[in-house]
């Protein structure tokens, strides 16, 4: 909740959908949990905000330095395009010509690929997306998805 001013002597209160880096590091926290219990392969996250800037990344001992652009390419095109990578990548299949195009116009940045779902908090509202490399499209998907629950909020 912000106070903002609507003129020279009114104030309102606006509720702002915003993902906190508190949220985020959770996110992460709940994420490698998951991931360590699962015996996966060592992980990196990213969690992007609703514009999709980066909010917080980890990158676990022994993962591969491409672990980071993997994961934020994964995030970056889920909330980019409102849904799931496990999506974007079905939907890529149907028409590949438009994804390769908009892989190239987004600069590299675009990643079609099951890892990454979409942050909602409790009224549907999008927070960002968080997006995984490491496993598995599956693997990366889960952890992800345990990641968002673990801090209250929606994966979808």
């Amino acid at each position: 909740m912000i106070r903002i001013k609507t003129d020279p002597t009114h104030e309102e209160t606006v509720k702002v959908k915003t993902l906190t880096l508190a949220q985020a590091q959770q996110i992460i926290a709940g994420a490698l949990a998951h991931s360590k219990a699962a015996g996966y392969k060592p992980m990196g996250i990213a969690v992007l905000d609703e514009a999709g800037h980066l909010k917080a990344f980890a990158r676990e001992d022994g993962a591969s330095m491409f672990r980071f652009d993997i994961a934020q390419a994964k995030a970056w095109g889920a909330v980019g395009m409102g849904v799931s990578s496990r999506l974007l990548g079905q939907r890529a299949k149907d028409n590949p010509n438009f994804f390769v195009s908009l892989a190239a116009t987004a600069g590299g940045k675009f990643l079609p690929q099951t890892g990454a779902v979409l942050i909602r908090n409790a009224v549907g509202e999008l927070l960002g997306a968080v997006g995984a490399s490491g496993g598995t499209g599956d693997e990366d998907e889960a952890i992800c998805m345990a990641g968002i629950e673990s801090a209250g909020l929606i994966a979808a």
